[in-house]
């Protein structure tokens, strides 16, 4: 066993990669993204006590959430960049402990590991990782919720940082991921764990929260839209990932170029922000869900950006590895790699747009139409129309199928549920999952498209939000009595901080598939069933049976 990652849906034999990721990430990386997380630990064990005399220093909390979004499933395959984040994180946790010693924070003469451990070669590094992995927890079921809150911390990172990007920031958030971190080093019970896991849940509604206000009030509240899928004959740079603040500045510095901009992926929806509308260049949306990139890049012919994870490490083969950039925690071995922003400028991205001038134009893959925008602003203008068909029967039940895409061939479930809902259903999604059903001709109640798409995966707030306003509209006690059933898609961290947050929320009875998480051990599974009904998926003609209730006389 050269290294040891079950963080993804797509974890080797639905228990662990061991030899190299399935993601595509190697084993050295993947050690060292064990050590980073092992020294992040560390820095904010001082940073905690340095919090509670007022001391802390702000520019360690973006550190450590910049740190820990590397380490999420897909953003950063890039050995030497992680190198250079321990190095960098080495020196800051003693920056750390020499400002806990000046300030006479009282330290204990026994520290930590992950306060003193130290070292400066790359084999050190990958080879404390043995010591420190997610192995090195021997209970299951302590080593299952430890990791379970580090996924859900990891999802806040990369939420708390597109936030960040934009000014809005909440020091209690960057507090509690730091004292989560450090809670997973010490000898907590299970049932302190449960309670842990449950309040990561609830900064996650606050995260989600902080990002919808800073994406909105820079952008205006996303509307209904129609998205061109087709292609133009100018050049053209494909942007990917999550980042807004990444496509306004990418938008601004094209803008006269003759260069186009095509969103890929998560980045359709921002398509739907009023703001974006004005650049008559960007011109739509290319592709389908990030696992499909290695034939759809080679067709699009200009350079790509990746602003944050969902990158697929390109074949030997493949004739787009020269046009790959990437920027923010994001990462690549070979690609060009844009720096962050220095003292409030903008990116520079003169480098990818002189590229896109000297491209072919994208080869056409498809074209028409798909329409989103539905975020919680958007649903509450249609609210009339939705409580009416509701009340009239006209609308039955919504399903909501937020999430993410994978490459399985399971997922062929999600296309497949999506197909033989009742005509009186609705579609409320959220994230890339979006891909399996978003260009199906499903048509509409009442002019109420059966696709109602928020967003990325973070506007799954938006679809909460809606939950929280249909069950004071309709005066229920409880969310669960609302005409909702949840058939959620996973792959990575930010889709388990939105479970978290959802389960905070009271939701119940979520099924999760393709299947169920690799890190859930059975008794961790076990709890959040007796509690939550958490369920996995069976067959698409038993899982709709269950979710409409149906019975055979009524069949």
């Amino acid at each position: 066993m050269s290294m040891f990652c079950f963080q993804c849906q797509e974890a080797a034999k639905g228990t662990g990669c061991t030899i190299a990721g399935v993601c595509g990430k190697t084993s050295d990386v993947a050690n060292l993204q064990d050590t980073l997380l092992f020294v992040l630990k560390g820095i904010s064990w001082y940073n905690e006590k340095l919090r509670a005399i007022d001391a802390n220093p702000s520019k360690v909390d973006k550190f450590v959430f910049d740190g820990l979004f590397a380490t999420i499933t897909n953003a950063n395959f890039d050995k030497k960049a992680f190198e250079r984040r321990i190095i960098k994180a080495l020196q800051v946790r003693n920056e750390l402990y020499i400002l806990c010693k000046s300030t006479g924070v009282i330290l204990p003469d026994n520290l930590p590991d992950c306060a003193k451990w130290t070292a400066s070669s790359t084999e050190a590094f990958e080879k404390k990782a043995e010591e420190v992995g997610i192995l090195s927890t021997e209970n299951e079921d302590i080593r299952s919720l430890r990791e379970l809150i580090i996924y859900g911390v990891k999802g806040l990172a990369a939420y708390a940082e597109h936030a960040w990007n934009l000014g809005n920031k909440k020091d209690e958030i960057f507090a509690f991921m730091q004292r989560a971190l450090v809670a997973t080093t010490e000898d907590l019970s299970v049932d302190e764990l449960v309670a842990l896991t449950l309040e990561t849940g609830k900064y996650g509604v606050d995260v989600m929260a902080l990002l919808d206000a800073a994406n909105t009030s820079a952008y205006g509240n996303p509307e209904m839209t129609k998205v061109n899928i087709g292609v133009r004959n100018n050049p053209a740079i494909l942007i990917s990932g999550h980042d807004l603040k990444d496509m306004e500045e990418l938008l601004k510095q094209t803008e006269g170029t003759g260069v186009d901009v095509y969103t890929h992926s998560e980045m359709l929806p921002a398509h739907y922000y009023p703001a974006f509308k004005k650049y008559k260049h960007l011109a739509g949306n290319y592709g389908n869900a990030w696992w499909k990139q290695n034939t759809e890049f080679e067709s699009f012919n200009g350079p790509i950006l990746f602003t944050t994870n969902c990158i697929v490490p390109p074949k030997e083969s493949a004739t787009y590895k020269d046009r790959i950039y990437t920027t923010g925690a994001s990462g690549l071995e070979g690609a060009i790699h844009i720096p962050d922003r220095k003292d409030g400028e903008m990116k520079d991205f003169s480098a990818i747009i002189e590229h896109a001038k000297k491209c072919a134009a994208p080869q056409e893959i498809e074209s028409g139409e798909i329409i989103g925008g539905f975020a919680h602003a958007q649903v509450f203008a249609l609210a009339d129309k939705i409580v009416d068909a509701v009340k009239t029967g006209a609308i039955k039940k919504f399903f909501v199928m937020a999430g993410c895409d994978g490459r399985m061939k399971s997922r062929d479930y999600y296309t497949q549920f999506a197909e033989q809902l009742p005509q009186d259903t609705v579609i409320l999604t959220a994230g890339c999952a979006k891909y399996r059903y978003n260009k199906l001709p499903l048509g509409d109640i009442g002019g109420i498209p059966r696709v109602i798409d928020a967003g990325q995966c973070n506007d799954s707030y938006s679809l909460a939000v809606i939950a929280l306003k249909l069950k004071e509209v309709f005066e229920l006690n409880d969310i669960n009595e609302l005409p909702i059933a949840y058939n959620i898609a996973w792959y990575e961290q930010k889709a388990v901080i939105v479970l978290l947050a959802l389960l905070y929320l009271g939701v119940k009875n979520i099924h999760l598939g393709p299947t169920l998480p690799a890190f859930l051990s059975p008794n961790v599974a076990n709890v959040l069933v007796e509690n939550f009904g958490i369920g996995g998926i069976t067959s698409v003609d038993q899982d709709l049976e269950m979710f409409l209730e149906l019975s055979e006389t009524d069949k």
